[in-house]
């Protein structure tokens, strides 16, 4: 029975640890979202309804939703000076290596030798601009200390393998890219364009990523989204 409130103890500062590093890394006041996304984290049991799932199409649009979770923050949200957000994050509220993240789309799997967290697939024609190819970008999927929760059918090295929308891709982790040093649990999803050489673009810079919110039929880009939740809306 003694052991019960160190129990609740360490749960209660690894959330913290968890919410603080939100803060420091997006600021406490760089919009509502932020503190909303503190409070899926802490409590997401509580804001169920908050969540998108996993596999679900709003209205007509082309992709499915990746990963179950909040969408917390959104394509060109500006955490750092000149440095816009390059996509969507969907926080699981689960520890690593619990929730599953989905292909969106058929498309050519790739993932680098050097790639711990991430994988890319190429759509040869965007479904929205018939003949333009583009990529869809997945990351965090490792522990924090950069164990992978890839899946083990896409190791590192793997080149243009066939995957159907749906496919199991791995779990959504905390992994920041620096070992020991966490974020919160979530999916970073982006939507990268092509070069002249029909190779994928540098996903760290806006200018080489799409707005995805015709894709996902939401607003999900900071100039249009909305400060509150955003959810697929039904009938």
């Amino acid at each position: 029975m003694k052991r019960l409130p160190f129990i609740v103890i360490a749960l209660g500062v690894a959330l913290a640890v968890a919410a603080g590093y939100l803060y420091l890394r997006f600021g406490g006041d760089q919009s509502k979202r932020s503190g909303l996304v503190r409070q899926w984290i802490l409590d997401p049991q509580s804001h169920s309804d908050w969540a998108v799932r996993a596999g679900e199409h709003c209205g007509g649009a082309p992709f499915a939703f990746p990963s179950a979770g909040f969408i917390g923050y959104l394509w060109r949200d500006t955490f750092q000076a000149n440095h816009p957000h390059t996509g969507i994050d969907l926080f699981a509220g689960t520890a690593p290596n619990v929730t599953p993240v989905y292909a969106v789309y058929d498309g050519y799997l790739t993932r680098l030798a050097d790639w711990k967290s991430t994988v890319i697939i190429r759509i040869p024609s965007d479904p929205l601009h018939p003949g333009a190819q583009i990529w869809t970008y997945y990351t965090h999927m490792a522990d924090v200390q950069g164990n992978s929760t890839v899946s083990s059918d896409f190791p590192q090295g793997t080149s243009e393998v066939f995957v159907k929308a749906g496919t199991l891709l791995g779990y959504q982790g905390n992994y920041s890219g620096t070992p020991g040093s966490p974020t919160g649990v979530h999916l970073h999803f982006s939507i990268v364009k092509s070069d002249a050489s029909g190779s994928f673009t540098n996903e760290s810079l806006i200018q080489n990523t799409l707005d995805p919110s015709p894709y996902f039929g939401l607003d999900l880009n900071a100039v249009e989204g909305s400060d509150e939740v955003i959810v697929c809306k039904t009938d």
